[in-house]
């Protein structure tokens, strides 16, 4: 069905390319369903709607996220989720903080220590308006790129307004602990190109040095290291996310389905749609699980 885009053009909002990488999503799960460990590429907020979630992660070790809670899993963090009751969900995945005051950031970082057990933060009734409303949005799939952003530049309003200094601390000191650093910088631009050699030139690295400082941090050679990412990436987004095998197939570089198939079939042993009737099957039997021991 074509609509008027707030770009002008008549077109499908789902087909936009603007609506590309949206920052802000709804999700909603079944009981079982089981994010396995991983790090987080981008910072993620988790703002729970409905139900309870088990949060495993350093920052939140075997913490239960209820409903009405949010938390924050900076870049670089490693983090594990296990739904406990069927969930809803909005989260927020960003690289930098959208319009947050910087002068408040750079207080909160020099002037207020956070606490020594982090805990989930409550949701406010602003931000619970906040949510509710683009839910309304994300779920009917009315997605607009310029739309998002205004919504971005809200959310910062509202953490900033209705949360204290020492709520946000959490926040800021998870955020401040990953970026200034290597790691950081490659986990935040290795999508954004196809070789080593532009990774390094986008850090300002000559090759040879890119090379041997990553190989002191992640203990692998760079190209070996990005592959694996890339398998990880295709691998998590067929089994974990509702996105079309069309739009996973281009959004990594394969020239055509079939070429993507091949792929499939080559690293992980079976073609795409097979990938994600495996984690149908293994989702249900998660759910079964835990009803038997719940």
């Amino acid at each position: 069905m074509q609509t008027y885009s707030a770009c002008g053009a008549v077109i499908s909002c789902q087909q936009c390319p603007k609506a590309v990488a949206n920052a802000i999503i709804y999700a909603s799960h079944s009981r079982g369903f089981h994010l396995p460990a991983q790090k987080c590429e981008e910072n993620i907020m988790i703002f729970l709607l409905e139900g309870e979630v088990l949060v495993n992660s350093q920052e939140y070790a075997g913490t239960v996220l209820h409903a009405g809670e949010f938390i924050l899993q900076a870049i670089g963090s490693k983090y594990e989720i296990l739904a406990l009751t069927d969930v809803e969900c909005v989260c927020y995945r960003f690289n930098q903080p959208e319009l947050f005051c910087e002068e408040r950031y750079k207080y909160i970082m020099k002037s207020v220590t956070p606490p020594l057990i982090f805990t989930p933060l409550k949701i406010t009734n602003e931000l619970n308006f906040f949510l509710s409303a683009s839910k309304a949005y994300l779920v009917e799939e009315k997605i607009c790129r310029e739309l998002l952003s205004l919504k971005r530049k809200e959310l910062a309003f509202i953490l900033g307004q209705y949360y204290s200094d020492y709520d946000l601390s959490m926040l800021v000191h998870s955020l401040s602990r990953y970026t200034s650093s290597f790691e950081y910088f490659v986990l935040q631009n290795h999508m954004k190109v196809k070789t080593v050699e532009e990774l390094a030139q986008l850090g300002g690295y000559t090759t040879t040095t890119f090379r041997r400082i990553f190989n002191s941090v992640f203990h692998k050679p760079v190209y070996e290291w990005m592959m694996e990412k890339r398998k990880e990436s295709i691998a998590y987004e067929l089994r974990y996310t509702e996105a079309t095998i069309s739009e996973i197939c281009y959004k990594y570089g394969f020239e055509s389905l079939p070429h993507f198939s091949n792929y499939c079939k080559k690293y992980f042993g079976s073609s795409p749609r097979g990938l994600r009737s495996v984690q149908s099957v293994a989702t249900e039997e998660t759910q079964t699980f835990c009803e038997e021991v719940g």
